[in-house]
């Protein structure tokens, strides 16, 4: 068997994958960030992470004015992130705003342990403020790290279940969620502790679920509730980072336990349903290219 053939045949044979989150407190610049992401990566790495999550637009932090920027500050920033994990030999998962086919998009960018990206996904479902700037999305976050399918989702996303189990269906075992709260003090509250519904998305699918949030005041009187997240296809919380500080959560995962139970079931039964849902899952990954 060639080297490359061989060296992807072990990486498919995984069964344990160590995943981190990254709870950021934005800096003010994209500079200040991505001083904040390589930190975030060296610490993860040093803990043996295969898989470092960030939140969303961690480039740039969420509370700013995206029309004041260019494309090529988004391009180059990314090429930063690459170039880090490359450098630390991990996959990075990293929020960011980028300009694709002339449109503004709040994505999740996926790179590889060379540098190589290997997933863009663009948030579908927008908030208000969101859509004074982004345009959005048209796929189901899909994509491979390491030879395990992955999903994802981004910040408020959460309240469709559909986008999660679609991904599930197609065959991850793995959602990453990245987030930006930006909520009034009382929402934020009540958030925290885990009450926001994330443990109940990875146990219905029977997967493993990666929150990294931002955390701490944003500007404008609004906060972010941290309580980045690890959960189990029990639901049961793995790691908790808190709602104060920036931090570096890691857990492993045994990949043997995300069966995927509930989200194949549903593919059929009910039987009617069973040729709508072969259709939808057949163009997620057609436009993952997988």
């Amino acid at each position: 068997m060639p080297p490359k053939l061989m060296k992807r045949a072990n990486i498919q044979k995984r069964t344990h994958w160590r995943v981190a989150a990254v709870q950021m407190k934005f800096a003010a610049s994209i500079e200040g960030n991505l001083a904040l992401i390589e930190e975030g990566v060296k610490e993860a790495r040093r803990r043996y992470a295969d898989v470092v999550l960030f939140p969303e637009c961690a480039t740039t932090g969420y509370a700013i004015d995206f029309a004041q920027l260019k494309a090529a500050d988004f391009r180059a920033a990314l090429a930063e992130v690459s170039e880090i994990a490359a450098r630390y030999e991990v996959n990075v998962l990293v929020g960011s705003a980028l300009r694709r086919r002339e449109k503004l998009q709040n994505c999740l960018l996926a790179y590889d342990r060379t540098g190589r990206e290997m997933g863009c996904y663009a948030k579908c479902q927008l908030t208000p403020e969101d859509r004074k700037y982004f345009t959005p999305g048209n796929a189901v976050g899909l994509f491979e790290l390491d030879g395990i399918l992955c999903s994802a989702i981004i910040c408020h996303e959460r309240r469709y279940p559909e986008l999660v189990r679609l991904g599930v269906m197609a065959g991850a075992q793995v959602v990453f969620h990245p987030n930006a709260g930006m909520d009034e003090l009382v929402v934020s509250k009540l958030k925290r502790g885990g009450r926001d519904g994330i443990a109940v998305r990875a146990f219905e699918n029977g997967v493993f679920y990666v929150f990294a949030n931002s955390v701490g005041p944003q500007g404008g009187g609004k906060w972010s509730a941290g309580d980045s997240k690890i959960v189990g296809p029990s639901g049961k919380v793995l790691k908790l980072a808190n709602n104060r500080d920036a931090a570096v959560i890691v857990a492993e995962l045994d990949l043997s336990l995300a069966t995927r139970k509930y989200a194949v079931e549903s593919l059929a039964d009910p039987a009617f349903l069973r040729g709508y849902w072969k259709k939808m899952v057949g163009e997620v990954k057609r436009r993952a290219g997988l």
